[in-house]
């Protein structure tokens, strides 16, 4: 005999579960519902659907219950001492997902988000102030198998915080070295290029308190370190003019919105391979992709995977409509900075028992001459000679700006592929190029005087730079402004006598496209010095909003005290962003033990209400 007083608390039990629904409806697994939705609504629409598109834990949707939902606002009650997100709604937005899109939940959190909106029923309009409990669970991180990681994503001390910052969202692109799974694959007929480039994704948004407040977690049909056009290094992450995702990884670039949903992953075109680092969403609608040729016959008739020295521009369909072969365009056999790079920390390609040794011209006379081709440092097609590491499409007139690591130079081309200037050491550059060298001159339009890769006062070109990217709110007719990430290796075409001695700078300059003269007007992180000394990676953007500049010190510790490197690769990363004009930090954060790439302000109305109604 069952006791009735049992049974009421247990179905009590249930409902409290949410596994039973109400009155004259049927259970939520037991069949066909019929014109019921038996799961549990806590407020005036339906259900909520946790990591709906199964990639981004901290995202739910509000399901619609039925009803035309217009006018939502969002926010998501903070912790005791916590940041306020609070976002509008696009009524599209509501329409793509079925429901409320919910942003920015806290992990293994019982979260309160708050809703407002207007519910139609039958013409029928009601407004309505909801709010929502739900839980989510903790920040899943991939293991790499070794004693670098200690922690899930991210382990983050706030060491400044100006008031006029602490409604910043911070988007995090970092990665994961040396996953035991990856890295198992090379390009064959032909060899080379970089296919084997494969790290981990650790890609996550924080919060100024240092929270985690969404993070991708790529499922296998999105990404598989097993399969090699599935890998590769989710890099180059922009939020679109659309306020959605987009990025590259490997033989794919794609577009997600924040909740996951997918907009387009693609396969690369095949005449190309191995994308990494950088992509421009442009102003004309296109995308510019850093990507390599996946079958080029060199002048000696060798065939090969060339390595980071082609730019593609994709339309919206994903058709090539235009590309720059660098190889063509550029010297691919200057080698002057290529001797000078610390063969330790090249890139992402670290190895500790090269730190602080160079290449000679020795080295790479023997080199061009064998069927060493791939991921290497070196000269000529086939090789890392030029390691393009940014992209940026200027409309002004139709152009692109790069960044070369491996030329220490900052280029730019037309779309006829002639190169306009470029901003870099003009030692070792041959006629046809030389003469495209920005000449250094001071405030008053006064030339600064240079010998070989030094100048004098405070004016320094770049060196193994990133980030080299237009500012379009400062730029007007032939005066461009262009910032960049100053790494340092190899500064004055030269290694220091000691590793202490070198340091990374975030740099604007002010160029004068008809004159060909280039002014530096402001650099942050030389008196810092090498505590923020990144050798490899990292971003520096000016950001109008708050008229500031933002830099991510993203490899910061890499080779510790002593420059050696010895022992698990653990890097601090520093995000600083300034007040424009200022040298200390408004905002400094430290990320413990992680590698770092880049890091940027997203902006979380954009990405949920792009056209701000």
């Amino acid at each position: 005999m069952i006791c009735k007083k049992h049974v009421a608390a247990t179905l009590a039990a249930l409902c409290g579960l949410g596994l039973v629904a109400g009155a004259g409806s049927a259970l939520a697994s037991g069949g066909s519902s019929g014109p019921h939705v038996a799961y549990l609504a806590q407020g005036h629409l339906g259900e909520i659907v946790v990591n709906p598109y199964r990639i981004a834990p901290l995202t739910a949707v509000i399901r619609n219950g039925g009803y035309v939902v217009q006018n939502v606002t969002v926010r998501i009650v903070p912790k005791a001492g916590g940041q306020e997100l609070k976002y509008k709604v696009s009524d599209a937005n509501v329409r793509n997902h079925g429901g409320v899109p919910v942003f920015g939940l806290y992990p293994d959190h019982l979260n309160t988000v708050e809703v407002e909106f207007d519910r139609i029923d039958h013409g029928k309009i009601e407004h309505f102030k909801d709010s929502y409990q739900l839980y989510t669970a903790p920040v899943y991180l991939r293991s790499n198998g070794t004693p670098g990681q200690s922690h899930t994503t991210f382990d983050v001390k706030v060491e400044k915080m100006d008031p006029a910052f602490k409604d910043r969202l911070y988007f995090i692109n970092n990665l994961i070295p040396g996953p035991a799974d990856a890295s198992r694959f090379v390009w064959n007929n032909p060899m080379g290029g970089a296919l084997e480039w494969a790290f981990g994704p650790e890609n996550a948004i924080v919060d100024t308190t240092g929270t985690v407040r969404w993070y991708l977690m790529p499922d296998v049909e999105m990404y598989d370190p097993e399969q090699p056009y599935k890998s590769g290094i989710m890099m180059g992450f922009q939020q679109a003019a659309d306020g959605n995702l987009v990025f590259g990884y490997g033989q794919r670039y794609a577009k997600y919105d924040m909740l996951g949903r997918e907009i387009f992953n693609r396969r690369l075109p095949m005449g190309y391979a191995d994308y990494s680092h950088a992509l421009d969403a442009a102003q004309n609608g296109h995308t510019f992709l850093r990507v390599a040729s996946s079958d080029l016959r060199r002048a000696d008739g060798k065939r090969v995977h060339t390595v980071r020295d082609v730019i593609i521009e994709v339309d919206e369909s994903g058709s090539v409509v235009d590309e720059f072969r660098l190889f063509d365009i550029l010297d691919p056999y200057r080698d002057n900075v290529v001797k000078a790079l610390d063969q330790g920390a090249v890139c992402l390609n670290i190895d500790a028992s090269k730190a602080g040794q160079t290449m000679s011209a020795e080295d790479l006379a023997k080199q061009d001459a064998s069927n060493a081709f791939g991921d290497i440092t070196g000269t000529g097609p086939g090789r890392n000679w030029a390691h393009v590491n940014s992209v940026d499409y200027d409309p002004s007139d139709d152009s692109i700006i790069i960044s070369s690591r491996h030329q220490s130079a900052i280029v730019k081309i037309g779309r006829d592929k002639q190169v306009k200037w470029i901003l870099g050491s003009p030692e070792g550059w041959k006629k046809g190029w030389a003469e495209k060298v920005l000449k250094p001159v001071d405030a008053k339009g006064n030339p600064i005087k240079c010998e070989d890769s030094k100048c004098e006062g405070d004016f320094d070109w770049t060196w193994t730079q990133h980030t080299a990217w237009r500012i379009d709110s400062k730029s007007k007719g032939d005066i461009i402004y262009v910032s960049a990430f100053d790494n340092g290796d190899a500064r004055g075409m030269e290694q220091p006598a000691l590793a202490e001695e070198k340091y990374t700078r975030g740099v604007v300059y002010k160029i004068d496209q008809k004159k060909m003269t280039v002014e530096q007007v402001y650099e942050v992180g030389k008196k810092e010095g090498n505590p923020f000394y990144s050798p490899v990676t990292g971003l520096a953007e000016y950001m109008p909003d708050k008229d500031s500049f933002v830099v991510y010190y993203s490899t910061s510790g890499l080779s510790g005290p002593s420059g050696g490197m010895k022992g698990p690769i653990k890097p601090h990363p520093y995000l600083a962003e300034y007040k424009w004009g200022e040298t200390d930090p408004a905002v400094l954060m430290r990320f413990n033990d992680t590698m770092g790439y880049q890091a940027w302000p997203f902006f979380v109305e954009k990405a949920f209400n792009p056209q701000g109604k």
